[in-house]
This record gives structure tokens, C-alpha cells and sequence, in this order.
């Protein structure tokens, strides 16, 4: 059981939690939502250990083993990947070391009495199963058996992290702390890891996540971030939006009613407070007022952290029926073929998701679709690519509006320097200044914010920010490589709202469940050829119908 009892925490002036007491029970698992810069991430940090707290006490009793999901991807960087895994149980890990630097030497009395000890704490630490565990929690992860003796470095950013998450079931703790885990894992993978979370993991869970779909898969129960405190709700995410919401509903109610008899009240006492044979009768209005505005201010004063962006895409023109054709489009980076005889047919109105494994090649395939197209400006056209055989050709009157993956990157070397109104500005200087900055108002950039240093804003704020750009272009085909990354659900169902009402053509790549199911019309798979097919690069497939009717496909098949 973990309690927080009146726990304060300030970052300079700026209160994120105040007397917050509340309790964590066993075997709940807990989504923990919030507007970015809530304090999410903050909670799991003081619950770890991690970060002090102002006042207040957070007690975790009965020695409970805490499990947390690191963020540094390059402490291990020396160390094999499966070593990385087993190194989760620090006891079993430091006898198996112990063990194996004692039999590389001579093995006198001594030595034997202390190898017979670490073969007590392997044996109770199931030991001998350590590895094939380990292997299966990193194969279920992506990361395929042969790289399990490399070295950490030998991987990218993505999959270290899954190395990590790894690490952390691998010690099943009592308590598990995790931090956006979702990110940079493909959809196979985030299937994965909820059905592990739910069928085998049996202790406490706390999840920072901004997918719905994750969340009302796994969550028991949510720990939501608003208003300085924290308040758990039972049910998983789309329970509690249910339940917020007639909670808001309730307490506007209440605040309005109370409103009213206020000015009843104060109409009363304004009438006969100077008569003598009514100033008993005032006074006790005067009491029944004051209690009634603290009822107003508890109730109705309250403004929630959670605010939802509201994205809309104009077209200044359709393009043509025939959007895109891919004929046969091969790439290679070195000896190493990532596409080879692609093609692919997109039509006006199409919302193409592009699915597959991390690393098979998606970012890729939109990068040289993105490429062929003449209209781009010259920082889009930086980070695009060519196809080095096939064609890809774009259909009459097509223009695109391209969502680099890297946010940074994309916003470009000229964002240094500028603040958000003038880098969207600059795009379109014919614009009038007013609709730029309602632009950037709907996109949460309102007062400060859009005039605040383009390079020291966050994750979230990039991604409005592109975003942006694109609604300025009003272009008639959008091409989207992962623009839920760093998104608050909030953001992320603006988005999603946006693109639903959208006239024209969508592509885009994401990992995120609940994007997908809603937005798609279409599927295109890039998967592993199984053993003994010819071909190199990646196999594609494609799909006519939304992403549940594909995975219910996908079953089938599996099952025949």
C-alpha cells in the first residue's frame, strides 16, 4: 500500500500538488492522466524516491519493491542487451556475476563454500529459467533472439527503451512505475505488453500514458492530475471521462443554483437590512451568503488544466481524383534494402494508415512519397528522401502538407532565434498578422506562449506548432509520420477531430490504437517475407476497411 498524506510540491512559483493525501492500493493498476506539465512524471519521480517534496508524507509500507522504467537509454551501452534484462533482479544478477568471476579462477575450499552459497541465491531466484525469461520478454518486445548477446549500443533509442521496460518486468516488482512505456514501440508490441500488464502482472501499477486505447486496456482505475490535487476514479479512461464530466456537470449545476439564491439573498438584505424588525432576518442572510459563495468558489471557480487545441484543416482547392501512384519504388541505405518493388495506388479522399514493426521501413515510404512532390518549401524538402528505382508521381493539383517525426528537426536551424508567431509567420507573410495569431491561439500559443523562444519549447508545443504550419498551408493532402508523439490526449483527440473533418487525403504512421481505429479507411502493412520468400526489403500488403477489421482479418487468419 503506498499513502501520501498532505503532500505539497512547488517548481518556483508554480504549485503542482497541495495537501494531496490519498491512498494506492494493491494490485490496482493506476492510469495517471493530466495536461502536459500537470505533474505526471513529477508524481512517479517522488513515489521512486527520485524527487524531494515541499511538505507532507508519501509512505510506501511492507517493503515493497518498486519497479521503475529508466530514462537514461545509455547507462548500459557496455553491457550485452540480455545482461541489461537480467540485471532487473539485483540479487540473482550479482550472484550469477559473483559466480561466474569466481569459476574463471582457482577454486579452492573457500571458494567452494561461497559457490555454494550463490547457488542458493540462484536456485531461489529461479536462476536457471533466468535467461530463457529474460529472452521471451525481449522477443514479446521486438527485439528478436540473435541481437540478444549485443551490446546495448549496437541498438537504437526506440529499442533501448524496450530493453529497459524489459528490465523492469523482468524483476516483477511489487510496484511498477512507468513513465510513458508506450513510446517508440510498434502496435504488435504495444498489444504485447497490455496483455502481459494484465494477465501476468499481479501488483501495483502506476502509468503515465497518453494513449486511450493503452489506457483502457490496462487501467483499473485512474489517478487524474487537475486543479493541484490528484483524484482516483474507478474504471479505466473512458470511464472516467464519463465521470468527470457529470463531476463538472454536478458542481456548475451547484455553483449556479448557489449564484441565484445569493442574489436572492442579497436583494433581501438590500431591501430591509435598515428596518429594525428585519435586521435579525438580514444578518441571517448574511451568513447564509457567505456560505453560499464559498460553495460558488469551490465549486465554480475551479478551472481545469485540460485544455483541447481545436485543429482545423481548410483546403484551398481539391486535387485530382488519381492523388498518388507508387510504381515499384526501391530504397536502399548502403547493402541495406529497406523498400524494393513497392507500389501503391492513393486516392482523393483515402485515410491510408501505414502499419508495421519498428524499423521495417514506414518513415521511409512516407519520407519518398513526401520527396517526389515539387510544391514543398526548402526545409520540408530537407529531411525528405528519393526513391533510387521506381517512380513516384503525384496527381494533378496535389499539395502536400508533410509531418516530420522529428519535431525539432523539422521546425528547422531557422526556429533559433524566433519566437512561434514569427516562425509561422514567415511562411505566409501575406497573411493577414490577425488570422496568424488565431492560428496559433487555437493551437494553445495564446499570449505568452506564441512569443516565448521557438527552441525552448517542449515536445507537445513542436508538435502544435508544425501543426500549424500545415493548417496555414491549407494544403489538400496530408502526410503525418507519428504526429500523436508528445501529444496530450486532449491534443490528440483535437487532432483526431480535425483530421475526421478534413475534405481531402490522409497518409500518416502511428502507434497509437485508438488514432488509428478512428481515423483509417484503409491499411498498409510492411511486414517481415516469411522464411523462403524471395524478394528483399520489407513485404507489403494492403487492406480496404478501418484497423479493427483488419486485426479481426488478422485473427482469422491466424487461427485457419
Amino acid at each position: 500500500m503506498i499513502v501520501l498524506g498532505n503532500v505539497t510540491k512547488r517548481f518556483g512559483p508554480k504549485i503542482l500538488f497541495e495537501n494531496v493525501s490519498l491512498q494506492l492500493d494493491p494490485r490496482k493498476r493506476y492510469g495517471v492522466t493530466g495536461a502536459n506539465g500537470a505533474g505526471k512524471s513529477t508524481l512517479l519521480e517522488m513515489l521512486a524516491g527520485h524527487e524531494d517534496w515541499d511538505a507532507g508524507t508519501i509512505d510506501i509500507s511492507g517493503g515493497l519493491k518498486l519497479g521503475v522504467l529508466e530514462q537514461n537509454h545509455y547507462v548500459y551501452d557496455e553491457q550485452r542487451i540480455l545482461d541489461t534484462v537480467m540485471a532487473g533482479k539485483a540479487e540473482l544478477w550479482a550472484a550469477m556475476s559473483e559466480k561466474e568471476t569466481l569459476l574463471a579462477g582457482e577454486v579452492d575450499d573457500t571458494v567452494g563454500l561461497r559457490l555454494a552459497e550463490l547457488e542458493g541465491v540462484i536456485a531461489e531466484h529461479d536462476g536457471y529459467s533466468a535467461e530463457s525469461e529474460a529472452a521471451g520478454l525481449l522477443v514479446g518486445l521486438g527485439i528478436p533472439a540473435e541481437r540478444h548477446a549485443e551490446p546495448m549500443r549496437s541498438l537504437p533509442s526506440g529499442y533501448k527503451l524496450r530493453v529497459l521496460l524489459a528490465k523492469v518486468l523482468f524483476g516483477r516488482p511489487d510496484v511498477m512505475l512507468l513513465d510513458e512505456p508506450t513510446n517508440h514501440l510498434d502496435l504488435e508490441s504495444i498489444h504485447w505488453l497490455i496483455r502481459f500488464l494484465v494477465d501476468e502482472f499481479a501488483g501495483t501499477l502506476l502509468v503515465v500514458s497518453h494513449d486511450r486505447h493503452f489506457l483502457n486496456s490496462v487501467a483499473t482505475h485512474i489517478a487524474d492530475i487537475d486543479y493541484r490535487t490528484i483524484t482516483i476514479y474507478t474504471g479505466n479512461y473512458a470511464d472516467y471521462v464519463a465521470a468527470k464530466y457529470e463531476n463538472q456537470q454536478r458542481a456548475t449545476a451547484t455553483a449556479e443554483s448557489a449564484k441565484k439564491k445569493i442574489g436572492e439573498l442579497q436583494d433581501f438584505v438590500q431591501r430591509f437590512g435598515s428596518h429594525a424588525s428585519k435586521s435579525k432576518q438580514a444578518q441571517s442572510r448574511l451568513k447564509q451568503i457567505e456560505k453560499l459563495e464559498e460553495v460558488v468558489e469551490t465549486k465554480g471557480a475551479k478551472r481545469s488544466s485540460l485544455v483541447r487545441p481545436y485543429v482545423r484543416f481548410d483546403v484551398d482547392k481539391p486535387s485530382g481524383r488519381d492523388v498518388l501512384r507508387v510504381v515499384g519504388a526501391r530504397k536502399a541505405f548502403g547493402p541495406k534494402v529497406v523498400l524494393d518493388g513497392v507500389s501503391l495506388h492513393v486516392n482523393r479522399g483515402d485515410r491510408i494508415a501505414v502499419i508495421g514493426r519498428s524499423g521495417i521501413g514506414k518513415s521511409t515510404l512516407l519520407k519518398m512519397m513526401v520527396g517526389a512532390n515539387k510544391g514543398l518549401d526548402s526545409e520540408t524538402r530537407g529531411y525528405t528522401l528519393e526513391p533510387d528505382a521506381g517512380e513516384v508521381r503525384w496527381g494533378h493539383d496535389a499539395s502536400v502538407g508533410y509531418f516530420a517525426q522529428d519535431h525539432h528537426e523539422a521546425l528547422g536551424e531557422t526556429a533559433k532565434g524566433t519566437t512561434p508567431y514569427e516562425w509561422l509567420y514567415r511562411f505566409d507573410p501575406a497573411r493577414p498578422q490577425e488570422e496568424i495569431r488565431a492560428i496559433l491561439g487555437r493551437l494553445l500559443f495564446s499570449g505568452e506562449a506564441a512569443l516565448k523562444p521557438t527552441e525552448a519549447i517542449s515536445g507537445g508545443e513542436a508538435a502544435r506548432l508544425l501543426l500549424g504550419k500545415i493548417v496555414l498551408g491549407r494544403h489538400n493532402v496530408l502526410v503525418l509520420d507519428e504526429p500523436t508523439n508528445h501529444l496530450d490526449i486532449e491534443s490528440i483527440e483535437g487532432l483526431l477531430e480535425g483530421l475526421l473533418k478534413f475534405q481531402g487525403t490522409v497518409l500518416f504512421v502511428s502507434h497509437d490504437h485508438h488514432f488509428v481505429a478512428r481515423l483509417a479507411t484503409r491499411i498498409v502493412e510492411l511486414h517481415d517475407r516469411t522464411p523462403g520468400e524471395g524478394g528483399a526489403g520489407c513485404a507489403v500488403s494492403e487492406f480496404s476497411g478501418t484497423y479493427e477489421e483488419f486485426l479481426e482479418r488478422s485473427t482469422q487468419r491466424a487461427s485457419a
